[in-house]
């Protein structure tokens, strides 16, 4: 169900020039549109963001069939106005430019110096609007000797010792390096870039001690890659000591891992002593909480390779229901090991209202055969100003006229460049 919360979010007034596309920058600037920031979308005529192409899966139809529009774009893109210029030509970058002025951020993901031919660069556009926020999302930054190159999620996965510490043992079956299943570094650079982003807003709206200014932020895949190793990273750090593989187990905790049941997995979450006893005598063997090996969680990590195998044996004589029934009841952290069809029928999930449908298409529009999609919702629950789920993703150039009809050009003067490629 589509919920439109009262409020115009915590960003209203706030306007964003998105030149970004894929993951990282788009889930950025998909982040500040929830909050109700107007966030611009320039694509490439014709082509769009690259992720349009990324299918299957794609969109159905109302007939249900499948169109030729991916689900990809979907996850990152709710929110937008989509409009279609070619920022290779003189015209288009002028356009791009005037929009600029009225902007306070600009979000971009091009290489390195890559927008500086088309004059969109940051000293570029800081100098018409000194109040931008401009903020750079790279692969590996703006300075170092890999700047230059293009960074890609699985690349940095590799890269920073993520995929070194994902999947089994090599002594395991299955055993091996693997990526985590979604793009996490794109995601998580996303995020890091819409915070530094309001942190920059902040500074330059302050109303005790604000600059008026604004500021370039330099966000990179692989610092954010390395960054996000928390722990596994700082456990190196102090020890001299890399980590390996471990799949589902915790390096720091035991039991805190996956077990097999009478009839699939479940989870078990066991965080500290107490609840390792509430476990025991749930299960009927009360001698591995007095078990002077596993008395506490740094004895149980020693000695997790007697522990686990004898729990196994007892975790396999219920189902994973029984076990979750059982344990929730005497409060030890426990779940089902689901897979996304499961988990969106999860009774919380529904609760919670996470999964959205939002119309594409406003009364009287003309559309395209896609009238609605549906995604995930936001998990940001500001209790004053939530965010504002108003539109689907657009699609291509659903707001080019909209939106340069804003900028004071007339229908005569967008069909000129409509048939001049530009828009």
């Amino acid at each position: 169900m589509t919920t439109l919360p009262s409020s115009p979010g915590a960003l209203a007034g706030i306007k964003v020039l998105d030149l970004s596309r894929v993951l990282a920058g788009p889930w950025c600037t998909q982040m500040l549109a929830d909050l109700g920031a107007d966030v611009i979308k320039v694509e490439r005529p014709g082509a769009g963001d690259d992720t349009r192409q990324w299918g299957p899966p794609f969109l159905k139809d109302a007939a249900g069939n499948d169109t030729n529009q991916a689900s990809y774009f979907t996850a990152c893109n709710r929110n937008k106005r989509s409009v279609t210029i070619d920022m290779a030509s003189a015209e288009g970058q002028a356009l791009i430019r005037q929009m600029a002025l009225q902007a306070d951020i600009v979000v971009e993901n091009f290489k390195v110096g890559g927008l500086r031919q088309y004059g969109l660069d940051h000293e570029s556009l800081r100098a018409l609007n000194p109040r931008l926020i401009y903020c750079s999302v790279t692969g590996f930054g703006q300075s170092g000797p890999y700047a230059e190159r293009a960074g890609y999620d699985l690349m940095v996965q590799a890269m920073t010792g993520m995929m070194s510490i994902t999947g089994r043992a090599d002594s395991e079956p299955g055993g091996g390096p693997l990526r985590v299943g979604v793009a996490v570094i794109d995601l998580f650079t996303g995020i890091y870039a819409s915070n530094a982003i309001l942190a920059a807003l902040h500074v330059r709206d302050n109303a005790t001690n604000g600059t008026g200014q604004g500021q370039h932020i330099d966000m990179a895949l692989l610092d954010v890659g390395m960054a996000v190793l928390a722990n596994q990273a700082s456990g190196f750090l102090a020890t001299g000591e890399a980590p390996g593989r471990m799949g589902n187990s915790h390096p720091s905790l035991a039991p805190y891992q996956d077990f097999p049941t009478q009839d699939g997995n479940m989870l078990l979450a066991i965080g500290n002593d107490g609840q390792f006893q509430r476990f025991c005598a749930a299960a009927g063997q009360p001698q591995w909480a007095a078990d002077a090996r596993f008395a506490t969680n740094t004895l149980r990590v020693h000695n997790r390779a007697e522990l686990i195998p004898a729990m196994e044996v007892v975790t396999r004589t219920r189902t994973t229901a029984a076990w979750i029934a059982l344990l929730e009841d005497k409060a030890v952290p426990c779940g089902p090991v689901n897979n996304i069809a499961q988990a969106f029928d999860d009774a919380q999930v529904k609760a919670r209202g996470l999964a959205v449908t939002l119309p594409r298409w406003k009364d009287g529009e003309a559309g395209d055969g896609v009238a609605q999609i549906t995604g995930v919702a936001s998990p940001l629950r500001l209790s004053a100003n939530p965010p504002v789920l108003r539109n689907a993703p657009p699609a291509l150039g659903q707001h080019t006229d909209e939106v340069l009809g804003e900028l004071g050009l007339d229908a005569a003067r967008i069909a000129q460049l409509r048939s001049g490629g530009v828009v």
